[in-house]
């Protein structure tokens, strides 16, 4: 991975692209969280319902906090999780849209320890990222993978090294550390 091909992942991001990328444990699917249009392409492809709400990673928690309402959480243990694998469900701010959130009050956010994801995050702030594979199939671990699954219906794939996680991140609830998805 070059710094070229971050600019042209940024490009495409700004200009409502969708791309793949490498992350901790598998290579992701990403888009503006803003952009509702690319938000909904990659609900289409991952053939995924939108009331499931989706994950937003970032370089460093100041891109969270206008997404996020950390008041009144355990933030001494969500921070020191971060840079890393854990994704907190943390409650929303009133603005945040459904197409990020789904049917839920929360919104899942991590901040990624992954070299790409936070060259990629300095770059345009907070993006979704959710593994990049049809509903039914295994993640993809490679950029070859992502190519068969989807062919020419996302924009970029960035190259590079997956992180040393074997596994999905965990997924707690911030308000009740409850364990919503373990590490597999």
């Amino acid at each position: 991975m070059t710094m070229w091909h971050i600019n042209k992942a940024v490009r495409d991001l700004k200009h409502g692209g969708v791309i793949a990328y490498p992350t901790e444990a598998v290579y992701g699917l990403g888009c503006l969280p803003w952009d509702a249009f690319a938000v909904a392409r990659i609900l289409a492809l991952k053939k995924r319902h939108p009331d499931k709400g989706l994950i937003l990673v970032a370089s460093n928690i100041e891109q969270l906090e206008p997404i996020a309402n950390f008041t009144s959480l355990p933030t001494e243990i969500i921070f020191a999780s971060w840079p890393g694998t854990v994704t907190w469900i943390v409650p929303a701010r009133e603005w945040v849209p459904a197409w990020l959130t789904g049917n839920h009050k929360g919104i899942a956010v991590r901040v990624s320890a992954h070299p790409v994801v936070r060259k990629l995050c300095s770059s345009v702030g907070p993006i979704v990222s959710t593994s990049a594979n049809p509903s039914d199939l295994k993640p993809a671990k490679t950029a070859l993978r992502v190519r068969t699954y989807f062919g020419n219906q996302i924009n970029f794939i960035v190259p590079g090294q997956l992180g040393n996680s074997m596994k999905p991140t965990e997924i707690r609830d911030a308000l009740t550390g409850k364990l919503i998805r373990k590490s597999r």
